[in-house]
C-alpha cells in the first residue's frame, strides 16, 4: 500500500449564505448556516480518502470542543489521526465565511493558525511515507524535517501554494509536484512574461500543475511538456475548498499512476462535483462516482 501523509491545517468552518455581502452595521437575514470541517490539508485528505487512499493526517488542534468535532468528522471519513496533536494552549483553528449569491464571492474571517509542531510518531511518519502533500502551514515544517535527509531517502513531496507559502518553495528538499493558483504562480516568478514561461521557470519541481479557478488548469509534467485542463461545466453551488479539493484528488491521480493530463482532468472533476453543496467537503465525491481518464487504475493498495 502507497503511504501518503498529508501535513497542515485543519479547521471549523461556519458558513452563512446570504443575499449580499453586508455593509458596515447592516444586520441581514442568512438563507442558510453550515458547520463543516475546513482547512487545506485536512479537506485534501478527506477527498485522498473518498476516492480510495488511506490517508494519515498530521494537524494540530486545541483540547476544545471544536477540535473535538474536527477529529471527530476526519475519523469518521477514514483518515488516519495517529499524529493528530492535541494542544491545550490553543484553540483550534476556526473559520467564519459569508458566501455571497448576488456576488458570487465569499468573505473569510479566521483564526491564528497555531504553529506547526512534528512530535516523534509525526516526524517518523514524514520520513517514512511513500508520498507527503503539504498545505502553505505544513511545508515549512515538512522541509526543516527534511533539510538533512538525503534525497534518496526523501519521500516524494506535494506542496500546496493555494495560499502563500513562508519562505523559499524548494529548498531545501526537490518538490515532486507543486500546485500553486496561477496567480501564486506568476507572483513568485514576476519575470516570466505569461503563464506557461512561469511553469517553465518553477524551479526545483519535477511538475507543476497551477490551478485557475473556473478556467481549470494548466501543468507541466516531468518532460517538460505543458497541458490545458478545462474546468468541466457544474452548476456551482459554492467553490468554498474545491482547490483543496483538487489538491487531494491530483495527489490520488498521481499515486495511481496517471500520466499528469489525465490526472488534472480527473481532479478538476472532482473539484467540480465538490461544488454542489454549500460546504468544502459534503458533495465531494466517492471513487465510484467519477471514472478516471485513463478507465481502470491500478490501486494504490
Amino acid at each position: 500500500m502507497t503511504r501518503v501523509v498529508f501535513v497542515g491545517v485543519a479547521t471549523a468552518d461556519v458558513i452563512a449564505v446570504v443575499d449580499h455581502h453586508p455593509s458596515a452595521d447592516e444586520r441581514i437575514v442568512a438563507d442558510d448556516l453550515v458547520h463543516a470541517g475546513g482547512g487545506p490539508a485536512a479537506t485534501a485528505a478527506v477527498t485522498a480518502a473518498r476516492l480510495g487512499l488511506r490517508p494519515e493526517l498530521v494537524c494540530t488542534v486545541g483540547d476544545d470542543a471544536q477540535g473535538r468535532t474536527v477529529a471527530a468528522d476526519l475519523a469518521a471519513e477514514g483518515v488516519d489521526l495517529r499524529h493528530l496533536h492535541i494542544d491545550p494552549g490553543v484553540r483550534t483553528p476556526a473559520s467564519v465565511v459569508i458566501s455571497s449569491r448576488r456576488e458570487t464571492a465569499r468573505a473569510i474571517c479566521t483564526l491564528p493558525v497555531p504553529a506547526l509542531e512534528l512530535g516523534p510518531g509525526a516526524r517518523d511518519a514524514v520520513r517514512n511515507a511513500d508520498w507527503v502533500h503539504a498545505d502553505h502551514l505544513g511545508w515549512p515544517a515538512v522541509a526543516a524535517l527534511l533539510a538533512d535527509v538525503p534525497p534518496e531517502r526523501r519521500p516524494r513531496l506535494s506542496v500546496d501554494e493555494g495560499n502563500p507559502v513562508a519562505g523559499p518553495l524548494c529548498d531545501p528538499a526537490d518538490v515532486q509536484l507543486y500546485v500553486p493558483t496561477l496567480a501564486r504562480l506568476t507572483a513568485r516568478h514576476p519575470d516570466a512574461a505569461g503563464s506557461e514561461p512561469a511553469l517553465l521557470a518553477a524551479p526545483g519541481a519535477e511538475q507543476v500543475v497551477a490551478t485557475d479557478g473556473a478556467r481549470g488548469a494548466l501543468g507541466r509534467d516531468a518532460g517538460g511538456a505543458v497541458h490545458r485542463v478545462p474546468a468541466p461545466p457544474v452548476e456551482v453551488v459554492s467553490t468554498l475548498g474545491a482547490g483543496d479539493v483538487f489538491h487531494g484528488a491530483l495527489l490520488t491521480g498521481v499515486v495511481r499512476g496517471l500520466p499528469l493530463p489525465e490526472a488534472m482532468a480527473y481532479a478538476g472533476e472532482v473539484a467540480a462535483l465538490s461544488c454542489r453543496a454549500v460546504d468544502g467537503r459534503s458533495a465531494i465525491p466517492g471513487r465510484h462516482e467519477v471514472t478516471a481518464p485513463s478507465g481502470d487504475v491500478k490501486e494504490s493498495e
